[in-house]
């Protein structure tokens, strides 16, 4: 493959690959450590449900962007660019907008490979229909042959399918953009409440439950996820202040002042990053096991 080395590309892939371990050690994997706790409770009620979706919605984000930030930088450094393969998914205003954000290779290949050979939208709408139902159905199925995870791509195909419908009768234009981000997070963490618990039956026995009969422990988990937030993802925020672009053009098209800033946030990400994997256990990269 073709590759040139400069002194920019590299510290571009430095940037990236400081920014990947601060996604992974700082912010993944205390999310997990929220989603495990809330999942592995005894009697686990709406509230800790829900809490523990949305910990893992961000443990799977930052752990994953992490990973795929870290494959960038290295390739970065050794003279190759890779495409971005995340492109803030949890701002989409749609669940199609949702998927050209999240997992772009994985959602390029599927398109490419499955829907457009099954006819794509280039068909009748009932055809055009069973062609999407199929590329999310094997979407599940590639990450695992269970239940779960064909339940949560026939989610993802039910969701675009309404979402087609609703837009063809005109009732999604003058819906505000905060209730269109915001309703589609919520749908996104429902996804991953399936995605991850693979017990069904357990799912709806969870959700039934009262959602405020809450605990001790509920709000010993949720005071640790609001510290989380506004101590370990300060440096990251500055940073993506400091660029004001996405993650994969990092430290391009950037004033002298702004380069120092970002300079300096990269840099208190690294240290951060060193100084948790040598003082707190980690853990292996979610998509290891796919």
């Amino acid at each position: 493959a073709y590759r040139t080395y400069t002194l920019d590309k590299f510290a571009r892939g430095v940037a990236f690959l400081s920014l990947g371990l601060g996604k992974k050690v700082i912010l993944a994997n205390p999310c997990g450590k929220i989603a495990d706790i809330a999942f592995g409770a005894n009697s686990l009620h709406t509230a800790d449900a829900w809490l523990g979706a949305l910990a893992y919605a961000f443990q799977i984000y930052f752990d994953f962007s992490g990973y795929s930030d870290m494959a960038i930088g290295l390739g970065l450094m050794f003279g190759f660019v890779f495409a971005k393969n995340f492109d803030s998914p949890y701002r989409a205003e749609s669940i199609t907008d949702f998927w050209r954000r999240w997992h772009i290779s994985l959602s390029t290949w599927l398109r490419d490979f499955i829907y457009i050979p099954l006819g794509g939208s280039q068909c009748s709408t009932a055809r055009a229909s069973f062609n999407l139902m199929v590329t999310f159905t094997l979407s599940g199925l590639w990450h695992g042959a269970s239940w779960n995870y064909v339940l949560w791509g026939v989610y993802w195909g039910v969701l675009i399918l309404m979402e087609r419908y609703l837009d063809w009768l005109g009732l999604t234009k003058k819906v505000p953009w905060l209730v269109k981000v915001s309703f589609t997070f919520g749908l996104t963490c429902f996804g991953w409440l399936l995605f991850r618990e693979r017990n069904l039956a357990q799912i709806i026995h969870d959700l039934a439950q009262s959602p405020f009969a809450a605990t001790a422990e509920q709000w010993r988990i949720g005071i640790y996820f609001v510290v989380l937030v506004l101590l370990y993802a300060l440096p990251l925020v500055i940073h993506m202040l400091a660029t004001g672009l996405p993650n994969w053009q990092i430290g391009t098209r950037l004033s002298k002042r702004g380069r120092f800033v970002m300079e300096a946030a990269v840099a208190v990400v690294l240290l951060l990053g060193i100084v948790t994997i040598r003082s707190v256990a980690t853990s292996d990269f979610i998509y290891f096991q796919f």
